[in-house]
């Protein structure tokens, strides 16, 4: 900056740099953000249409999951990327919603640019949007019904919501169950509070078969073979030695030479690699395990001799899997070979060998109390088993949520009809400009009833006028059955949600909103030569533009 004689400084900027001030900047950023939310608008519920993706080596993604979408597209537009991150983070804590989360962002930035044109000021609107939002997590709460692990039923209704929109939404009754199922065995309490962790359920996806041959395993799949043919195939009442430590000679860490002079020293060389090796095979036979799963790589020898001995082994698993593994099996996971125990081993019912598809996978099942399990998923097609794993990744992450939470809310549109009449009533008894605020949050709140009756080709207008007929009759969950066209009771229709969801998806969508909103200068240095986007390149305006400086009210 640049003061001259009192005048209004200067900003010296490189050439080349673009710069966009004032409303011209605000609507560019609206602009933006709003079609990212018109891009997934048309995949919400269950009548929503699904997105073929085509990325630029020719790879196919078909799924009508928002944050999928939003994931594979190559967003360029600094403020769509907001829209972007709002899906991620959704995802992230909820598993489902993110279209919803979307959506209302789009449409919370199109009601306060109606009201910046009216010249009511952001810092206002930003503040109403704040206030509104603090209130509708209030009317939420008051929304919520409680729910238990033990109420099955309803975890089950949970799951089949989630999955209703999804490409297995015609499989959904089986994979509910599944869910549910998986959800139930890996929760824990502690501190008189559930926990479900998701890193414990381990999802593995072979195309080949139906959807319906999709299956829970009490325990966990490795995607390995066993290392020896002359192995047993099979090992009953598995006793499994977890091994983070290569059966195989050590290779020193220095660059060394051994000298060999005469076929005796070359024999006894050979001769004491074989007895390490052999050693390394005694130690864990000593252990009493009947099973080797090793991290790292196992010696053609010592998988001779492990055979010798009717130990079952596979090699090379994967670090997530150990740690899977050592809390289905109860095991842990050893470092040093000379530390195994008979107390170190897991213990499964079964560890045997299938051939699932053109592959061979080693199951690890019958492990008591297991806090670990596995989904093995098939289906006609690659693209059918990765929206399969989309749609049950959405019914576990759901599942998991009710029960840490212990709160549900009817969906359908029914709670967003609810809010708004609510926060209307709160706009009244605001004072100020900020009441245009609220009660444009209000009206930003419809766009869920009304584009869910949209995507099922019902007449928007005419459900929200039945709607807010039913609520304001005290219908608090009444909302939009899509298959009738018509309004009705989505507690009875077995249409419920976790509280988690909606909250997040109005609070991630009320900062999205207010920091696009906050913008007022644009500051886009020019793009560097290799770099795509630009002036003028793809996304045009102030999109694909290198090192982006947003300047909002200084306050």
């Amino acid at each position: 900056m640049l003061g001259q004689g009192g005048n209004v400084p200067i900003l010296v900027l490189k050439e080349g740099t673009q710069r966009e001030k004032g409303k011209g900047a605000q609507s560019n950023n609206i602009a933006a953000a709003r079609a990212i939310a018109d891009a997934v608008k048309s995949t919400l519920g269950p009548r929503g249409m699904d997105k073929m993706l085509v990325d630029s080596m020719g790879d196919v993604v078909i799924t009508n999951d928002g944050v999928t979408i939003l994931k594979e597209i190559d967003v360029e537009h600094p403020a769509a990327k907001m829209l972007v991150e709002v899906a991620k983070t959704q995802d992230q804590e909820c598993g489902d919603g993110t279209t919803s989360a979307v959506v209302i962002t789009g449409e919370l930035l199109k009601r306060s640019e109606e009201l910046v044109e009216q010249n009511v000021h952001p810092t206002i609107i930003t503040q109403g949007f704040r206030m509104a939002s603090d209130k509708a997590t209030e009317i939420l709460e008051k929304l919520a019904d409680k729910v238990d692990i033990k109420d099955r039923e309803m975890l089950l209704k949970i799951a089949t919501t989630a999955m209703a929109s999804k490409g297995a939404a015609s499989f959904r009754s089986k994979l509910a169950e599944i869910a549910v199922n998986a959800v139930t065995s890996i929760a824990e309490q502690r501190d008189g509070k559930w926990v479900v962790d998701k890193d414990s359920l381990l999802v593995v996806k072979k195309h080949g078969g139906s959807a319906m041959d999709t299956q829970l395993v009490d325990g966990i799949i490795l995607d390995k073979e066993v290392v020896h043919a002359s192995m047993p195939k099979a090992q009953k009442d598995a006793k499994i030695a977890l091994l983070d430590v290569a059966l195989e000679v050590k290779k020193t860490e220095v660059e060394a030479k051994i000298e060999i002079t005469s076929p005796d020293q070359l024999q006894a060389f050979l001769n004491e690699e074989e007895n390490m090796l052999k050693k390394k095979v005694d130690l864990v036979k000593r252990s009493g395990a009947n099973v080797v799963v090793c991290q790292k790589g196992i010696d053609d020898l010592v998988q001779y001799y492990l055979a010798k001995e009717k130990i079952l082994a596979v090699r090379r698993a994967k670090e997530s899997d150990m740690k899977k593994l050592a809390r289905a099996t109860g095991g842990r996971v050893v470092s040093n070979l000379n530390d195994l125990s008979k107390e170190d081993l897991g213990h499964a019912g079964m560890v045997e060998e299938r051939k699932i598809g053109e592959d061979k996978m080693t199951f690890v099942t019958g492990c008591p109390k297991a806090k670990a399990v596995s989904i093995l998923i098939r289906g006609g097609t690659e693209h059918v088993v990765d929206e399969l794993e989309r749609s049950l990744e959405d019914a576990t992450r759901v599942v998991g949520v009710a029960i840490e939470d212990g709160k549900i809310l009817p969906g359908g549109g029914a709670v967003h009809i609810e809010l708004s009449l609510g926060l209307k009533d709160y706009a009244a008894s605001v004072g100020g400009r900020e009441q245009l605020a609220i009660d444009a949050f209000a009206d930003a709140l419809d766009i869920i009833p009304r584009t869910l009756s949209e995507n099922a080709g019902l007449d928007p207008i005419n459900m929200l006028i039945d709607l807010r007929k039913a609520h304001k009759s005290n219908q608090k969950t009444a909302g939009v059955n899509v298959f009738t066209g018509k309004v009705e009771d989505m507690k009875k229709l077995s249409v419920v949600e976790p509280l988690r969801v909606d909250r997040q998806a109005i609070q991630s969508a009320t900062e999205a909103a207010t920091m696009i909103l906050r913008i007022d200068d644009v500051i886009a240095a020019k793009a560097t030569k290799g770099m795509p986007g630009g002036p003028g390149g793809p996304g045009g305006g102030m999109g694909g533009m290198g090192g982006m400086g947003g300047m909002g009210d200084m306050d």
